[in-house]
Order: C-alpha cells, then sequence, then structure tokens
C-alpha cells in the first residue's frame, strides 16, 4: 500500500494555525480514512471557523459512522446548520491582542482617481467616482475588503495632495459624486497630511462635484472649525452596539458617531447614512429599530442627503485571510450563497433586513434619497415599490437629488 504524506497533503491548508487539540484531531482523522488534500483543507477550515465563532470544536461535531462518506457527510452537515443558524452575540467578547500594529508611510505617487472598483452590471450602481487620498485603514473592522487590497498593517499617505486634487480637470458641464472611503475612513485621520484641507479646497474649487466623506468615527472637530462648501457631504456607517463592538473592534461607539453626526448636521451642513452592512443576528429587528427611532427623533429630513442599505458581500480572498488570522469573529457565522459572482446572504435574508429599514424609516421616504449599494436589481422593487431601468437613471436620481438638498441649505 502506498505511504500516507499527511504532511504533503496538509501543505495548503490551515493545518499549522490550528491549536494542537484540532491538529491532532484532524491529522488522526487523515490517516485513519486517508483524506485528501480538498477533505484536509475543508476540515482545517471548519476548525478554524468554529473557533473563531466560539462555537466548540470540530471533533464535538464528528460522527460516530464507519465510513468515510457518512462521517464526512455528517460533520459538513451539522457544521452548515451551526454556520446557517441566526448568529447570537450575547457573551460573545472579542479579542483585541489580535488587533493590528499600524504604522504610517509616506508615499509620492499618482492620486488614485477613478470610477468605483467594486462597479458591475449584475448590481444596481449608482456610478461612484472614488479618490484615494489614503491607503488602508486603522479601523480593523471584520468584514472589511481593504485588507484584501493592501497590507493593512501600513496606512499610506499619499504627499503633495492639495497640488495632485488641484490638478485634476473635471468636465464643467458634469455632475461628479465622488467619494473617499473606499480605501480608507475619510475622517479617522482629521487633517494629518493636508488630506482635509486639500478636498476642502477640491469641493471649493469644482462647486459641480458633490464630495461625500464616510467614516466610522466621530473625528468631526477639524470640520466644525472650518467653513467648508455645501457641497461636501459627511456620511456615517452604522450599526447597533453589538455588532460595534464584536465585528467593528477599534472604531467609535454608535452614541460617538451619532453625536459626531449631529454636531455636523446642527451646523448647517448635510449628513448622510449608511446601514451597510446590516447583519442578521439574534436581536436584529429590536437592536437596528432603535437606531431608526433615533435617527427620526434627532434629525431633521431636510439636512439628511441620504441613507443607503446593503449587507455583506465577500470575495474569495477576504474569507481566507479572516480564516489565516483567525481572531474572535461571527461574521463569517452566516448562510452564503452566490451573489454576482461574490458570496453573500440569500435574497430572502436581504429582503427582510432592508425592507425592515426602509419601513423602520418610513416618515423620511419623501424626503431623503433610499437606495442600495451593490444589490440586485429586482431587490428594488420588492423592497422600495420601484427600481431603476438602469444604473445611469438610478445615477442621476441620486445626484439631482442630492444638489437640491445642497441648494436648499440654509
Amino acid at each position: 500500500m502506498k505511504i500516507y504524506d499527511f504532511e504533503a497533503k496538509a501543505k495548503n491548508s490551515l493545518f499549522d494555525s490550528l491549536d494542537n487539540l484540532d491538529r491532532e484531531f484532524i491529522e488522526k482523522k487523515a490517516y485513519e480514512l486517508r483524506l485528501s488534500a480538498y477533505e484536509i483543507k475543508e476540515l482545517c477550515d471548519m476548525a478554524v471557523d468554529l473557533r473563531m465563532w466560539k462555537e466548540g470544536r470540530l471533533e464535538d461535531i464528528w460522527n460516530g459512522a464507519r465510513d468515510k462518506k457518512s462521517q464526512l457527510k455528517e460533520v459538513k452537515s451539522r457544521y452548515e446548520n451551526i454556520k446557517a443558524s441566526l448568529k447570537s452575540y450575547d457573551n460573545f467578547h472579542i479579542d483585541k491582542d489580535k488587533t493590528h500594529k499600524i504604522r504610517f508611510e509616506a508615499v509620492d505617487k499618482e492620486l488614485g482617481f477613478g470610477m468605483c472598483p467594486v462597479a458591475s452590471p449584475k448590481t444596481r450602481c449608482c456610478n461612484l467616482w472614488t479618490l484615494d487620498m489614503v491607503e488602508s485603514c486603522g479601523f480593523d473592522c471584520s468584514y472589511c475588503s481593504i485588507q484584501s487590497f493592501y497590507n493593512e498593517d501600513t496606512i499610506t499617505f499619499n504627499t503633495r495632495i492639495k497640488e495632485k486634487l488641484l490638478n485634476i480637470t473635471l468636465d464643467k458641464d458634469e455632475i461628479y459624486h465622488i467619494g473617499t472611503g473606499q480605501s480608507s475612513d475619510s475622517l479617522m485621520w482629521g487633517n494629518r497630511g493636508g488630506v482635509l484641507d486639500a478636498l476642502i479646497e477640491f469641493a471649493r474649487k469644482n462647486p459641480n462635484a458633490i464630495l461625500e466623506l464616510k467614516t466610522k468615527s466621530d473625528n468631526v472637530g477639524y470640520l466644525l472649525q472650518k467653513e467648508y462648501p455645501k457641497n461636501i457631504i459627511v456620511t456615517w456607517s452604522l450599526n447597533p452596539q453589538k455588532v460595534i463592538d464584536a465585528e467593528e473592534r477599534l472604531t467609535a461607539s454608535l452614541d460617538e458617531r451619532l453625536k459626531a453626526a449631529k454636531k455636523i448636521h446642527d451646523a448647517g451642513r448635510l449628513v448622510g447614512f449608511h446601514f451597510h452592512p446590516m447583519i442578521w443576528y439574534e436581536g436584529w429587528q429590536e437592536d437596528y429599530g432603535e437606531i431608526f427611532k433615533r435617527l427620526l427623533g434627532e434629525f431633521d429630513s431636510k439636512k439628511v442627503a441620504m441613507v443607503s442599505l446593503g449587507t455583506l458581500t465577500f470575495i474569495k480572498p477576504v474569507i481566507k485571510k479572516l480564516r489565516k488570522r483567525g481572531f474572535k469573529s461571527k461574521i463569517l457565522q452566516m448562510p452564503l450563497t452566490d451573489a454576482a459572482g461574490k458570496l453573500s446572504y440569500p435574497k430572502s435574508i436581504k429582503k427582510e433586513l432592508f425592507k425592515s429599514a426602509y419601513e423602520g424609516l418610513k416618515p423620511w421616504h419623501k424626503e431623503v434619497f433610499f437606495y442600495m449599494c451593490m444589490e440586485d436589481h429586482s431587490l428594488w422593487r420588492e423592497v422600495f415599490g420601484y427600481e431603476y431601468p438602469t444604473n445611469e437613471s438610478f445615477e442621476l436620481d441620486m445626484k439631482y437629488s442630492y444638489l437640491s438638498k445642497i441648494k436648499n441649505l440654509a
């Protein structure tokens, strides 16, 4: 009989990242059942996930069936049941010692300015332009896709940014919606490296550009000191505090974000809110519902430009990186289905999440622009009761809604 080479078969798996008990169990089963490299990889992925989710060990869900096929089928079934169940964040605590230790560097290179990199004809997209002033983020949110594009340990600031920004020539006959929160948080760094000064000058020079600063911070002090132009909209990504504690790790709290948004709002400037990603877990309806009530009670819809809805969408490199880090997170404990070539919740769960948000903010329906970010075209009619025939029609409606709000600011 051919010698079974376990080390060779486990080479491309996460076996070495497991603790001793999981390694011993998987190695034992590999020899006993003569597992293939793919089967070992699958078991290692399951073991990592269960540890991240604090849902026990692989050995705990193993069965006593005799043949290999039955054993693997049963353990996969039990794992999938845990993965697809409505997860609970009660008594779930992260391991803060595994957060990144970041460093900063300055690089003189061409400014990143172009169309949104995740735009797709398979989903309804607003054709956002993106402006990369800073690369990588220090907040360490578990689900963030930035970690697969940049070195998450290094925050890179572009140099001579004001000069580079002011050298960008925009078509005066076009309206631009430009976001700066795709490669890093827009406000986390304040005016470090002259970032905000440069953006303010750019917005002042280009009144046909709607500049969106998207954040999970409460770092609005610099903006409150400046008389910045009205075509800058500051928007906040919001989640219940339970999710922030478990999955958004180093960000400002929900209360801190809303208080910061209120300061900008009370200073007579436009704000907006992103419920993206909305997360499905035990108690989500009540927790999100409390946020909706607070928004309606504290903010004047005339000063709220938009509310966006979206949820968790993964590419495989992000999932691989999450597992490799192995920190405590329940973010991958969710049913995953294909979504325009990526992985996300089934459509039925998305509809439930988005409909609850739209109905929860019903008093704002005629005053605030609601949209879904990177979601299937068909969800629009099911949630909002209408849909756009093209990305271009969606884009124009959004821009003119924002311009109307800007024009009507006191």
